[in-house]
């Protein structure tokens, strides 16, 4: 959904029924449950709209989707009671969502284990944290809601180490940098995300791997858990994830970026047991390494 304001004064809730076909109780629970934003932002039910604010909610929220089990292979990295660790492929969303319940992670965990928690509700049963479509790697998911509230804090609180690799575009001249640049929602695309006065904190660091002639091979460190953070940050200093279809500007294969969640730390919120975990990237990302590192006189800088 998306309501550009033509009429100020009238709190979000009797304004949002009075110009769709919902009710005005379920825009105030969403509202409440921070799932309808204005111009990118949470508010409270008592918030009255400005002139030109832009209302937007995803359609899962505002219809009632039915998420259905479907078979599919997972990669399981680890399971225990209470938590899996789970292999994602590139291509593969996580849970339902703008109109797309069909063929994501969740409809597959659905199908492998009747043991997910249910704090995030019916669309994202297990989902504590997430990573993009087109994004590969490691990620967790709970089976109990206790495991679920732990790790929920923990990624708030940084206790859960990410480490991602990712091949960007253009020969990075540093060998560390540290990225910190406001993310909000893109005004003039609200699929997309962009560095913003208007947005929240972001910090993203950086330690390059590996260059090449066009290329730099990077690990990625997150401070912050921004949606698209790693994408926006890296094509903000003008070093995009190569192949990234949103935020490169040149055309992208289908696969998508190259980027992949690859190292995972934590402590199991239940056992106390620290856990490591690492992922080797994927098959179509470690083949375009290999093509072009074969001649390293003429595509490896040192």
């Amino acid at each position: 959904m998306e309501l550009k304001v033509l009429n100020a004064g009238s709190r979000i809730d009797k304004y949002v029924s009075e110009n769709t076909d919902y009710s005005r109780e379920k825009i105030a629970k969403l509202v409440s449950a921070g799932q309808v934003l204005v111009n990118g932002l949470k508010v409270k039910p008592s918030y009255k709209v400005s002139l030109n604010d832009l209302i937007t909610s995803d359609e899962s929220f505002l219809t009632d989707i039915e998420v259905k089990p479907e078979k599919m292979k997972l990669d399981i990295v680890y399971e225990d009671d209470d938590v899996l660790v789970i292999n994602k492929p590139s291509g593969l969303v996580v849970h339902p969502g703008s109109g797309n319940n069909e063929h994501t992670l969740v409809n597959g965990l659905l199908a492998y284990t009747s043991h997910l928690s249910d704090l995030n509700g019916p669309l994202r049963p297990g989902i504590v944290h997430r990573l993009d479509k087109d994004t590969s790697g490691l990620m967790l998911v709970c089976k109990t809601n206790r495991a679920h509230e732990i790790l929920a804090e923990d990624f708030k609180t940084k206790k859960v180490h990410r480490e991602y690799i990712a091949l960007l575009e253009g020969v990075f001249p540093h060998s560390k940098a540290s990225i910190e640049a406001p993310i909000g929602r893109d005004k003039n695309n609200f699929s997309q995300y962009t560095v913003t006065s208007e947005g929240k904190y972001a910090k993203t660091n950086l330690e390059v791997l590996e260059k090449f002639r066009q290329y730099t091979l990077v690990k990625l460190v997150l401070e912050t858990g921004r949606t698209h953070q790693i994408r926006v940050h890296m094509a903000y200093i003008g070093y995009p994830v190569f192949n990234d279809p949103v935020y490169s500007k040149k055309k992208a294969t289908p696969f998508g970026q190259f980027l992949h969640s690859a190292s995972l730390e934590f402590i199991h919120p239940i056992t106390h047991e620290k856990l490591t975990f690492r992922a080797d990237l994927p098959k179509e990302f470690q083949e375009f390494l290999d093509n072009i590192k074969k001649d390293k006189e003429e595509n490896k800088i040192n």
